[in-house]
C-alpha cells in the first residue's frame, strides 16, 4: 500500500469512499456527516492546500484523510479533560488527522492501520511531538480504532458549528 497526495482527478474515486462512510455514519444512528459533508469542495479545498491524502492499494484508491500541520483552532479550547501536550493552534506542536474514510469492501485490511502510521511519521518528520484527531461521541466505530492505534481521548472539544466531539492525541 502506498499513501500519496490526493490529485483532482481522484476526486471520482474519492467521494464514493466518503458516501460509505457517510452511510457507515449514519447506521450508528448519530448525525455526524449526514449534512453532506464532506462536500466535493471540502475534498478539493483540502487538495489545494496540499493536506488531503489517499491510500493506494493495488492501484486502487482504498482511504482517504486529511493531515494537517498549522494546527487547528477547534483544538484550542478542551472541557472536562486535557491534551497530552500544551499546545495551540497559534504554535501547533501537533499534527491533526481529519475526514479519515476507507472504502467498505476494505476495511479490515490495515488500511487504517496504514494511515495512521504515515500520520505518525510525517508529524515526526515535520517536528511534531503528537498527532490528534476528534471525532462524535458515538462514533464507536472511530473511537474503537484510535484506541486500537493508541490513541488516548483526551477530554471534549467543539467544531466551530458548536457540535461536541471527543478529542483524541497520541505522542510521537
Amino acid at each position: 500500500m502506498i499513501i500519496r497526495k490526493t490529485r483532482v482527478q481522484d476526486l471520482p474515486a474519492v467521494m464514493p469512499i466518503f458516501e460509505e462512510a457517510r452511510a457507515s455514519i449514519a447506521e450508528l444512528g448519530i448525525d455526524q456527516w449526514q449534512d453532506g459533508y464532506p462536500a466535493e469542495a471540502d475534498i478539493r479545498a483540502d487538495i489545494e492546500a496540499g493536506e488531503s491524502y489517499c491510500a493506494v492499494l493495488d492501484g486502487e484508491i482504498v482511504g482517504c484523510f486529511a493531515l494537517l500541520f498549522g494546527g487547528e483552532p477547534t483544538y484550542d479550547v478542551i472541557e472536562d479533560g486535557a491534551w497530552l501536550t500544551e499546545s495551540d493552534s497559534a504554535n501547533a506542536k501537533y499534527a491533526a488527522i481529519h475526514r479519515i474514510a476507507v472504502k467498505r469492501a476494505r476495511r479490515g485490511s490495515g488500511i487504517s492501520t496504514a494511515i495512521v502510521n504515515y500520520a505518525m511519521e510525517q508529524a515526526a518528520a515535520n517536528g511534531k511531538a503528537s498527532v490528534r484527531v476528534d471525532t462524535h461521541h458515538g462514533n464507536v466505530v472511530m473511537r474503537r480504532m484510535l484506541e486500537k492505534h493508541g490513541f488516548e481521548a483526551c477530554g471534549t472539544i467543539y467544531l466551530a458549528s458548536g457540535h461536541r466531539r471527543v478529542g483524541y492525541e497520541r505522542l510521537v
